[in-house]
């Protein structure tokens, strides 16, 4: 009878010896990592408010695009996951197309923030930084390029403040939050997040993380580190897997108020899709988005699945709507050879056809 597994002993015997080998190289190869850190490319910071800066990335060259774009990144990580290192950077791309990119960087709240609220976030935060550009660009409106979470925020920007958005791109953004493949909103819809947010004020980053692991418990609690066993002997392997360790587990508190918001009126409410969104007391209507959006989706996200982005198509108000689907996940939408090549071209080629 044949076994299902094509396993002799002397696979086995061959699998053993090459695991041993590659731990002994380990040995080596450990003392030679470096300490590593992301964000590849030079930036400079042009405006502040309180923790929340934004900056400027600064090209090898002058960028030739004459309208600035700024991203808008989530709250749960750091915003650097678009410029982990210089092969994986959707900034650098960007920046070698002539694009001129900015950033909003949230900063790490802290007891002093627990009250900052989703108009904070979108109008004085994101606002604060369109306004800057728009003053310093002495011009109407900018591109707008959100991202995840950031790219609710810029659809909430968007429909609020129509004028001052020129070209906006949304990327991995959840917009039907009830879709029936989301898993973290089945979760979430049953959260008694009054009674969580009253209880522990901002919400723990690591709290935070555990949730988003346990999505995928084999995944990114096992396979991943049995499988670094594989790359020990590679010194460029090792520091590339450990630069993303390092994003994945430095990721801010949540602001419990605006957490508290977020979860009720997107999550529970599915508020894009059934109404209901309010930020500083003005409703939330995607249809007053009417500038040219494009929409960008990976098709293996399980955090934003496609059903949940797509569902822009019919909400938004826009006559110029645009979708791409990208083969991957949701990070490896920032991070995969495929991305690098991909990615900043197709924004940048959309961008171009719409400068006028």
């Amino acid at each position: 009878m044949h076994s299902p597994f094509n396993f002799t002993p002397e696979s086995l015997a061959n699998e053993a010896m090459q695991t041993q080998a590659k731990l002994r190289a380990a040995l080596e190869t450990l003392h030679e990592v470096e300490d590593v850190n992301y964000g590849a490319t030079a930036r400079e910071e042009v405006w502040r408010d309180g923790k929340v800066v934004l900056y400027r990335f600064r090209g090898e060259r002058a960028p030739t695009a004459k309208i600035p774009l700024l991203i808008c990144y989530a709250l749960v990580n750091r915003p650097y996951m678009v410029d982990l290192q210089n092969d994986k950077s959707l900034v650098r791309g960007l920046l070698e197309r002539g694009e001129d990119v900015y950033v909003v960087d949230w900063g790490y709240p802290d007891r002093s923030d627990r009250y900052l609220d989703l108009e904070d976030y979108i109008q004085r935060f994101l606002g604060g930084a369109v306004d800057h550009l728009r003053r310093t660009y002495r011009m109407d409106n900018i591109n707008l390029l959100g991202i995840c979470q950031g790219g609710a925020f810029s659809l909430c920007y968007a429909a609020l403040n129509p004028k001052k958005v020129r070209n906006l791109i949304t990327m991995v953004t959840p917009v039907d939050f009830h879709s029936d493949d989301n898993m973290l909103s089945n979760w979430v819809r049953c959260l008694d997040v009054d009674a969580f947010v009253d209880t522990l004020g901002n919400v723990p980053a690591d709290l935070m993380n555990w949730t988003y692991l346990t999505l995928k418990p084999w995944r990114l609690f096992v396979q991943k580190y049995v499988g670094m066993v594989d790359i020990l002997d590679n010194k460029q392997a090792v520091e590339d897997f450990l630069r993303m360790e390092k994003w994945i587990f430095d990721s801010p508190d949540q602001a419990g108020e605006a957490f508290r918001q977020f979860v009720t009126q997107f999550y529970q409410r599915n508020g894009f899709v059934n109404g209901g969104i309010e930020i500083g007391g003005r409703p939330v209507d995607l249809g007053y988005v009417d500038m040219p959006v494009l929409n960008i989706y990976a098709e293996q996200d399980h955090l934003v699945p496609p059903a949940a982005s797509k569902a822009l198509k019919d909400l938004a108000g826009t006559e110029d709507y645009s979708e791409l689907s990208f083969k991957g996940g949701h990070i490896g939408i920032y991070v995969s050879s495929r991305a690098q090549r991909d990615i900043p071209a197709a924004i940048h080629d959309w961008l171009a056809q719409r400068a006028q």
